[in-house]
């Protein structure tokens, strides 16, 4: 199974804001507890973060074949970037979304998500959990659909 893991701008200062509050969750340990999370089972995980929108589109032309599923965390993508949207609809791959509670909330939030009507579920929690809930959630939705 191959799933595309597409984290937004500024993700990778995840760790600014969490130093802010104490803890130390960076990018780096959001990947590696994803890449755990799937370790020893037929899962492919293919991560771009990326500031650029056009990074995040050419990853999914190229991977719209291939992709099983796709975990997204747009981040201010979420309020404005009509074009991601457009693709997500046309290629038909099931999308789950990521969004941070506060403290860790890069100012967007479900509530203001133009994705919303293109993914299967939306996933708000702590950075490290909420990758993994997202994750198992559209594993469970792969699984389902699969089978049926």
């Amino acid at each position: 199974m191959n799933i595309l893991v597409i984290q937004g701008p500024n993700l990778n200062l995840i760790g600014v804001k969490s130093a802010a509050v104490g803890e130390r969750v960076t990018i780096d340990k959001i990947n590696k507890a994803l890449r755990r999370h799937v370790r020893n089972r037929d899962i492919d995980l293919k991560i771009l973060q990326t500031h650029r929108i056009d990074r995040a589109l050419t990853l999914l032309h190229r991977n719209r074949n291939r992709a099983d599923g796709i975990l997204l965390a747009p981040m201010a993508w979420s309020r404005y970037e009509y074009s991601l949207k457009e693709t997500l609809s046309l290629i038909n791959i099931p999308v789950v979304e990521i969004y941070f509670d506060t403290p860790f909330s890069f100012g967007s939030s479900a509530d203001d998500s133009i994705f919303s009507e293109v993914c299967i579920q939306t996933v708000t929690d702590h950075p490290l959990r909420g990758f993994i809930t997202g994750l198992d959630c559209l594993l469970q939705y792969l699984k389902e659909h699969r089978t049926n």
